[in-house]
């Protein structure tokens, strides 16, 4: 189903940013309007990528009074960033092979002398499974040559791209919420901030120790990253209340979303197509937010079932634009697969169609890590 529309309730205000032919599914657009009939909320914006999600829409930005952590969700500080990642030699069935293992945490030597925000340290350096990635990719086209001489790229340049957030420190805090309150508001605000904040801080180290990682295994060179946005999260900010007024103190929760009031955001596509780096300049209606990817079109279970009916495994493993995918996971390969998610081009075209955001350049895939292969674990083990 696709459709565009605003409406206004008693008490928010819907706006789905995409074209009448976008795919937006029926399920997306009433949890919108069953999270706008929450108490104290103001709007709530749906992005191009907007899909249906547990208890709450995916690609959603909502602005309220009271805040809300289920909108969040638990992988608090999810997000993506971008490095600059310098290789002698671009050979991708070489490099493949040589990713480390991201299932298994970094040892206490390399956390040596680092503040751990949370003081957890149990999965750092890990991805973990779903939607999360890390990409070698090519910068394959320039779309802004004045944005993208700002960040240093070039068509040719190659970046690693990191997609992951908070692992179980995200979830812990979740669950210590909603095992006292449910779906219900925060009871102590300040509090929820403060454990928030820390996994947010949480998710940016995490990516750059990944990063780290695999720099070290593919022996390449690591430049800081020209974006690291995460797209989980609440901030606090001032803007108009349901009566149209000035008000402080608001809360603008992000599920899916990425702040795209003057940031760069990766909009990751799939691993069979291109992704796109953008200037996000999004106002108000737009919860001052950007899409995050290319967003789901089939659930976990709808992918699994088709793909195993239409393609085989080995199809998964090199793409339609000829990268590679390292992944472990049978069940993965089918979940995650190109076909699974909405067009990419559509989704910025969407964003550019309403104003949200500038694109630099595109990116192709030549390595996408998932999991690592069973055999290069001890034991084989998943």
């Amino acid at each position: 189903m696709s459709q565009q529309h605003s409406v206004s309730t008693s008490r928010a205000t819907v706006r789905v940013l995409a074209a009448p032919d976008s795919w937006i599914e029926s399920d997306a657009v009433d949890q919108c309007h069953q999270v706008a009939a929450l108490d104290g909320m103001i709007h709530v914006a749906g992005m191009p990528d907007l899909h249906p999600g547990k208890g709450a829409p995916i690609g959603a930005a909502m602005l309220s009074s009271v805040l809300y952590p289920l909108l969040v969700g638990s992988d608090i500080g999810c997000g993506i960033a971008v490095f600059p990642f310098r290789l002698k030699r671009v050979v991708p069935e070489r490099l493949a092979g040589r990713f480390p293992d991201l299932d298994e945490p970094v040892g206490p030597a390399v956390l040596d002398g680092i503040d751990i925000p949370g003081g957890y340290a149990e999965q750092l350096g890990t991805l973990g499974r779903g939607n999360h990635f890390v990409e070698l990719a090519r910068v394959d086209e320039v779309r802004h040559a004045g944005h993208a001489a700002r960040l240093g790229l070039a068509a040719g340049d190659t970046v690693l791209i990191v997609h992951s957030g908070s692992r179980g420190l995200g979830q812990r805090i979740l669950r210590a919420h909603t095992e006292q309150h449910g779906a219900g508001p925060a009871a102590d605000p300040a509090a929820y901030l403060t454990a928030h904040d820390e996994a947010v801080r949480w998710g940016h180290l995490n990516r750059r120790l990944m990063a780290g990682r695999v720099a070290d295994a593919l022996g390449a060179e690591l430049g800081e990253p020209v974006t690291d946005v995460c797209h989980n999260s609440v901030e606090v900010r001032s803007g108009l209340d349901r009566h149209g007024e000035h008000a402080d103190g608001l809360y603008l929760h992000r599920k899916g979303a990425a702040p795209g009031d003057g940031q760069d955001v990766l909009i990751a596509g799939t691993r069979g197509t291109h992704s796109f780096l953008v200037a996000g300049h999004a106002g108000p209606e737009a919860g001052h937010s950007v899409a995050h990817g290319a967003g789901r079109k089939m659930s976990r279970a709808d992918a699994l079932r088709r793909g195993k009916a239409k393609h085989r495994v080995e199809e998964l493993r090199r793409t339609a634009v000829g990268s590679l995918v390292v992944c472990g996971d049978r069940q993965l390969l089918f979940e995650e697969a190109p076909t699974a998610y909405k067009r990419i081009e559509q989704v910025i075209g969407d964003l550019v169609t309403h104003g949200l955001a500038t694109p630099i350049v595109s990116t192709l895939p030549l390595v996408t890590y998932k999991t690592a292969e069973l055999g290069t674990r001890p034991g084989g083990r998943r």
